[in-house]
């Protein structure tokens, strides 16, 4: 088992070293320059000032360094837990920028990939084994699953927010709260998280409903399910050996399926206006602040290899397939 282990954990190192260099490189490659845009938001007249303006800039964010060198700058910063500087809320650090909006992420995203995902799963094992069920939550699977996330947050919004007044359009809490440990403000928070909460876990939770329903059938026509059904085994207990091979499939589809479901996190605080990492994104890419950009990839990243990684301990768990085929190895 350590050996396995070992094995996934070079693998993930690799695809951070990977995906971290292509973070670095993606800002590099975008058309305009931020130093012209921080000087020309100072609005200063005088040639002398704006030279000698870009010209620190320039030295302070080591743009006027060879890349190689700037490459090589950027891993030994990382490794200290430096990420620069932000050039949009310049001279607030990246890392502090990162750290107000992450939580607005994570208290969005980790509620709605499990919920969607038990509650997905749940629903397909009920479809699969009753018609009436089958007829509604199949239809209803593909209509959700088919939804791009902007699209079902944009109805949402105008049906719950705009039309019904139950919960407000954009933001992550009033204006006029200030924001404390209190049951007010906590309230006021719930109500700001639910839409976008809603947009992701309806459109993930079709695609795992679908998931379950055809796997749980696939597992009842099955060789094992027929032999034990022709011994007279209960049906109760042939489902649940269906419902236990069918979950397998989910928990890898789950670990596929992280980096869509970020994609969509980060286009919903967008539509919403949800300060979250979506809405930091969009302020870098406006504002062409690489460092604030490369810190918010990083952070996304790391999130999906560390939950690719849990997913991969879970599958270890979950299926005894695995430990076999280890021990197997090992011996």
């Amino acid at each position: 088992m350590r050996r396995y282990f070992a094995r996934k954990l070079l693998i993930y190192a690799l695809t951070f070293v990977v995906a971290v260099t292509v973070n670095w490189m993606i800002p590099r490659f975008m058309p305009g320059d931020p130093v012209a845009a921080m000087v020309a938001r100072a609005r200063v007249s005088q040639p002398e000032a704006v030279e000698a303006m870009r010209a620190y800039y320039n030295n302070l964010f080591g743009f006027d360094e060879p890349v190689w060198q700037q490459y090589l700058h950027f891993w030994s910063a990382l490794l200290q837990g430096d990420f620069g500087l932000s050039i949009w809320v310049f001279p607030k650090p990246v890392a502090d920028v990162l750290l107000d909006a992450l939580p607005y992420t994570l208290g969005l995203m980790i509620p709605a990939v499990l919920l969607s995902w038990f509650v997905g799963n749940w629903a397909g094992a009920l479809a699969a084994r009753r018609k009436v069920l089958d007829n509604t939550v199949l239809p209803a699977g593909y209509l959700l699953t088919a939804m791009p996330y902007m699209w079902i947050a944009v109805i949402l919004a105008w049906a719950l927010g705009s039309k019904a007044g139950w919960f407000p359009l954009s933001g992550g809490y009033s204006l006029d709260i200030q924001p404390t440990w209190s049951f007010a403000f906590a309230a006021d928070l719930f109500q700001h998280w639910v839409l976008p909460f809603l947009s992701l876990f309806l459109v993930a939770l079709g695609g795992w409903a679908i998931g379950m329903r055809n796997m749980i059938i696939y597992e009842l026509e099955s060789d094992y399910s027929n032999y034990l059904s022709a011994l007279g085994a209960p049906q109760r207990l042939i489902r649940r050996y269906a419902f236990r091979n069918a979950v397998l499939p989910q928990i890898t589809g789950l670990a596929l399926q992280l980096g869509v479901l970020v994609a969509g996190a980060l286009v919903t605080e967008i539509v919403f206006a949800y300060p979250g990492l979506g809405s930091l994104i969009l302020a870098a890419i406006q504002n062409q602040d690489f460092f604030l950009l490369q810190g918010a990839f990083l952070f996304i990243v790391i999130g999906v290899l560390i939950a690719n990684f849990l997913i991969d301990i879970v599958y270890v768990v979950v299926d005894p397939r695995t430990r076999t085929g280890m021990a197997g190895g090992q011996s």
